[in-house]
């Protein structure tokens, strides 16, 4: 990449990361900060953590696709925005209501498909798959941040002022936005990064690809109602302070890493990607039933939740590259808007399932909610095909009418380690799914438009 690039890499995931730090931090303290606020309920907690899913999931796709049309900065900075002032409508709440209209207003400022497209406006298409891996690197960072985060804020500033400190970081955001980030030049629909809607009731069919939207909802169900009902156990069943929580998820965030990414390598590198998957999913499940039937163990606890993490971690990287190997060529943007889609309705259920859950019947029974959809989706993991172990890539092909297109993919599909192109002139773009391990690169770079010069 060249400077540019490198500076919309780290500029864009900058952004990405500050709003997931907002929507994140809150996450371990705020069943336990809930019960002082008025007309407090467990069930109307849960939806206080949640419903930001909900209005994530409903105005993510259509925000993006109005970014198409009047710009990315006027939709991203308004997103950040809508942020900001939810977020200051939370810390100024003194009661569940309050909070849950300033989450679902954190929610509606829903940048994500927005920054995608930025992204792309911004990169040259050989290099678009690093500021995209760029990107996702800093949501996974910005999820581990958060959860240790939350419990020490807390502590400082009570729950109040980890809203305030979102609203803050909103703001900052936008200056990333108005200061770093260039406007692009020319604004366009890319398939790979966006959602084309003719094309979204083909991926919802798709059998591979819907058991991957199952399964991210399963996901982030199990994670909200994890950080909903777990805080609930330290505190009431162990007398553990919630200010004191980060003490336990740092060092078992960390650990679990020790153990992911070797697990990642393998299932990349010696293509057993499937298999490393299965392994995930019985691990989070173990750590599900575990937690429900040894929970009042201070130590069977602690070991558990790192079982957890090492499950979710391991799902949370193998998820969206597994969506990139399975969707179609051309159309990878609308199989992972698909994909964020469910995951944000899964946190809004998850959480709003383990309020209702914890007031009927429970903390603890939360996680046998959660170990019998687990469960569940271990069947579908199982019953998946193999996934080809091939790449995305797109390459620059300049102006061509519909005879050279045809043309073209003849050609590139006849390189070494090309498996799939589909060249849509419109587009000026070839979007090849590829081996990298056969890939000639070489043979390559000669149909790319203007790179043997970079």
């Amino acid at each position: 990449m060249n400077s540019s690039e490198k500076r919309v890499a780290v500029a864009l995931s900058g952004v990405f990361a500050t709003r997931m730090l907002g929507l994140f931090m809150v996450l371990p303290v705020f069943a336990i900060y809930a019960e002082n606020l008025e007309g407090f309920t467990p069930t109307l907690a849960g939806i206080a953590i949640g419903i930001y899913g909900l209005t994530q999931a409903i105005f993510q796709i259509p925000l993006g696709r109005l970014s198409d049309r009047v710009g990315r900065k006027p939709i991203i900075i308004g997103g950040l925005l809508v942020f900001a002032l939810g977020s200051v409508v939370a810390a100024l709440a003194d009661s569940v209501t309050g909070v849950i209209i300033g989450r679902a207003m954190q929610g509606s400022g829903a940048i994500a498909s927005a920054v995608m497209a930025m992204a792309a406006d911004l990169t040259r298409e050989e290099h678009r798959m690093k500021v995209m891996a760029s990107i996702g690197m800093s949501i996974g960072l910005a999820f581990a941040i958060a959860i240790i985060m939350g419990p020490v804020l807390h502590s400082w500033f009570g729950v109040s002022g980890i809203f305030w400190t979102t609203a803050v970081l909103a703001v900052f955001a936008m200056v990333i936005i108005m200061v770093v980030v260039p406007t692009p030049i020319t604004t366009r629909f890319h398939r790979d990064t966006e959602v084309e809607f003719n094309w979204l009731g083909r991926v919802l069919r798709h059998p591979q690809l819907l058991r991957l939207d199952l399964g991210v909802f399963v996901l982030h169900f199990v994670m909200t109602a994890t950080m909903f009902s777990l805080p609930l156990i330290w505190v009431k069943t162990h007398q553990f302070d919630v200010s004191l929580h980060w003490q336990v998820y740092l060092p078992v965030m960390a650990l679990s890493l020790v153990l992911v990414i070797p697990f990642i390598v393998i299932g990349e590198k010696k293509r057993q990607l499937k298999q490393v998957v299965i392994l995930a999913v019985l691990a989070l499940a173990s750590a599900c039933l575990l937690i429900w039937w040894q929970h009042k163990s201070w130590w069977v606890l602690v070991m558990c939740l790192w079982l957890f993490f090492v499950g979710f971690n391991l799902l949370e990287a193998s998820l969206p590259s597994l969506i990139a190997k399975f969707a179609p060529a051309a159309h990878k943007g609308t199989a992972m808007g698909a994909f964020s889609s469910a995951q944000f309705l899964g946190a809004f259920v998850g959480a709003t399932s383990a309020g209702w859950v914890s007031q009927n019947f429970g903390a603890d029974q939360v996680f046998v909610l959660n170990a019998v959809l687990v469960g569940l989706w271990l069947g579908m993991v199982i019953s998946m095909r193999q996934p080809p172990y091939l790449s995305s890539e797109l390459v620059n092909i300049g102006p061509i009418d519909k005879s050279q297109a045809q043309e073209l993919v003849m050609h590139l599909t006849a390189i070494r380690g090309v498996a799939e192109a589909v060249v849509i002139p419109e587009d000026e773009v070839a979007y090849l799914k590829v081996d990298q391990k056969a890939l000639d690169r070489e043979a390559l770079l000669d149909y790319s438009n203007g790179q043997k010069d970079e």
